[in-house]
Parts: structure tokens; C-alpha cells; sequence
């Protein structure tokens, strides 16, 4: 493991709510303003008053000026001995994006433009996930086809537009949109975020960090990766590439075997020319960070859809011991599969090239 490569299919970077205003137009700063205000008022709202934040936890990860600024994050990730990231930001902008009264098209080029221009000191290293509006389907598909020019490798999507007031993803307003992201090669992502209703047992939570709340998002993204598979859109789109960000590994084999029972027993779902199971295995992806009894169901899961990641810098990250946690983790498994994991099946997805380290001996 020591020369091998380590792509982190997921890793996340603080974007300043000020920086994206900074570059807003002056007519539109205050419509922003009121966006953000009624954003972070729902927001409380769906919390029920309870405050908490990644600041809850006193993590050197947070500390790490990486964070913030791309040649230290560069630096983070050599201290880490990890090849290159697919990048997060922290501010899940498209759910604000519906909230200016106004055109919030320059809000959201500010915003995308931030990051790229952090990606932009190493390209080879440094992948943005693009947050990408869908309440205007022919400006998502023209920005799917800029981003595409200035090399994009993935788009980050709301998981749950119903919660935005848009349809879901199997209807067929949203087809443009689908058939550019096939024929750029571009990957779709839902990260990890918490279903509305999840809100209720925050309130109720009775643990200081809410441990039993922050254990239930990943498993409500069965109900995405339900709706593209049992819907008949993979049918439609074979080509695109569907990644799930931070669900862990565990739920998932029994979770499709439940899928394929339902298509092989007496659900209608003859709109399907595979099994549940096979779209996932041609279409998704998932990322983990550690999972050792997700790892052990790995062949039920597909060693092709599995993508290792370092969550930096969240509670969850194994920043700066990625190499000692992923030693431990793959202890016993034979060193094509933790390649394949590690760094092979990223590199295949997001186009990226490992051994851009420096002192990399891989290279």
C-alpha cells in the first residue's frame, strides 16, 4: 500500500458566503441577502430552534488552512499521501438558488466560478462536483455543456427536488438534461444531506451531537437510487454515471437484493430489461470512508462501484491517517480490489490521472 495511489472521491471545501456576494452584481446583492436570510430561517426552523454545527466538533481538519485555500489544501493532501480529490462545497447553494427574487443565473455563475478557480491551481489533482440549478432545464443543460469546456468531471444535483417544488428525476422535463450529461461523460452526484422530514427526529434527539439523527441520511438515499433504477430512466439514459456520496457500504446488498425480488416476483416492472440490481452495477457508484463490514460484502455491492473517499475535513475523516486507516481496512484483501477501490475506479469515472504527488514514486 505504500507506493499505491489514493484518489478521495469525496472531500469538501469552505466557500465563503461573502466571496460568492463579493462577486454578485450590485442590483443583485440585496436579493441575495434576502435568499440566504430565508434559507438559514427555514433552515432553523426544520431544526426546530436546536443549534449545531461541524464547529461542534474541535477537529484539526477544520483548523487546516486546506480547508480554505488550494495550495494549502495541496499541501493537506501530500501530508495525507493522497493523489487527488473530488471536491464538495460546504453550502448546498441550489437550495437557495429559488429563493431570489430576481435572476439568480449570475448568483449561481459566481458561485460555480469560485470553484473552479480553487480547482484551478491543479487541475489534475483537484475535481469539482458543480452545483448545477434544475428549475431551468435549458440553462442547466447550457451550463452542463460550459462546464464541459472548461473540463467538469461531475455535477452535483438536489437529492430530493420534490422538496424544491420540482418534479422528480424520472420525468421527462428533465430528459435534455440527461442526454448531455451521457454524451459528456459527465458524472451525476447526490452527496449525502438529510431528507426534510428527517428534521423530526433532530428535534427529538436526545444525544449531545445527535448521534441516532446523523445516523439516518445515508439510508434515506434508498429512496433515490429507487426512484432512477425502478422508474425505467436508467433504461433511457444506459450511459450516465450516478454516484452516491457518503452512504457507506452495509445497506446497500440487501437493500438491491430487495429490488430484484420485487422484479423477479409479482411487481409490475416489465418497463425493466434487467434486473434492479444490473442497472445499479452499470450506472452507480458509492463512496465510503470506513466501512470494514460494508468491505466485507464488497462482491454483493461490485468491486466497480465502490470509491474510497477521506470525507475531509468532517467528523467522519480519516485526514491525517488515510493510508494507516485504508491499511487497516483492506488488511486481507487482495491488492487488485483495494486498487480498484482506492483509486482505479475514480480514476475511471472522473478522468483522473494519479501520481501528480510530488515524490509520488508511482509515477
Amino acid at each position: 500500500m505504500k507506493n499505491a495511489p489514493l484518489i478521495s472521491a469525496d472531500s469538501h471545501v469552505a466557500i465563503a458566503i461573502d466571496d460568492v456576494r463579493a462577486r454578485v452584481p450590485a442590483k443583485l446583492r440585496e436579493p441575495f441577502d434576502d435568499a440566504m436570510a430565508e434559507q438559514r430561517r427555514i433552515d432553523d426552523e426544520l431544526r426546530g430552534g436546536r443549534q449545531m454545527s461541524l464547529e461542534d466538533w474541535d477537529m484539526e481538519a477544520f483548523r487546516d488552512p486546506g480547508y480554505r485555500e488550494p495550495h494549502a489544501r495541496l499541501a493537506a493532501m501530500d501530508r495525507d499521501g493522497v493523489d487527488a480529490e473530488v471536491l464538495y462545497s460546504e453550502v448546498s447553494a441550489f437550495r437557495a438558488f429559488g429563493l431570489v427574487k430576481g435572476d439568480w443565473k449570475p448568483i449561481s455563475r459566481a458561485f460555480t466560478d469560485l470553484m473552479s478557480e480553487f480547482a484551478s491551481v491543479d487541475p489534475d489533482r483537484l475535481a469539482v462536483s458543480y452545483q448545477v440549478p434544475i428549475m431551468d432545464v435549458p440553462y442547466a443543460v447550457r451550463e452542463v455543456e460550459r462546464l464541459a469546456g472548461l473540463g467538469a468531471r461531475s455535477v452535483h444535483l438536489p437529492n430530493y427536488p420534490t422538496e424544491l417544488g420540482l418534479p422528480d428525476y424520472w420525468d421527462e422535463s428533465y430528459d435534455a438534461l440527461w442526454a448531455v450529461l451521457q454524451e459528456t461523460g459527465i458524472s451525476i452526484s447526490h452527496h449525502l444531506g438529510v431528507r426534510h422530514w428527517l428534521y423530526d427526529v433532530f428535534r427529538r434527539d436526545p444525544t449531545k451531537q445527535a448521534a441516532v439523527f446523523t445516523s439516518l441520511p445515508s439510508l434515506a438515499l434508498a429512496e433515490v437510487l429507487g426512484l432512477w433504477i425502478l422508474s425505467g430512466t436508467l433504461e433511457r439514459f444506459p450511459r450516465l454515471q450516478i454516484v452516491f456520496v457518503e452512504p457507506q457500504l452495509y445497506w446497500v446488498p440487501g437493500f438491491l437484493d430487495g429490488f430484484d425480488r420485487k422484479y423477479e416476483g409479482p411487481y409490475d416492472l416489465s418497463h425493466l430489461s434487467m434486473k434492479p440490481s444490473e442497472y445499479f452495477r452499470r450506472n452507480m457508484a458509492l463512496t465510503f470512508m470506513d466501512d470494514e463490514v460494508g468491505l466485507q460484502s464488497r462482491h454483493l455491492v461490485g468491486i466497480d462501484n465502490i470509491l474510497w473517499s477521506t470525507d475531509f475535513p468532517h467528523p467522519a475523516t480519516t485526514w491525517p491517517h488515510s493510508r494507516e486507516v485504508v491499511e487497516r481496512q483492506f488488511a486481507g484483501i487482495p491488492a487488485d480490489e483495494r486498487d480498484a477501490i482506492c483509486w482505479r475506479n475514480a480514476a475511471r469515472i472522473y478522468r483522473l490521472e494519479p501520481g501528480s504527488r510530488p515524490g509520488d514514486p508511482w509515477k
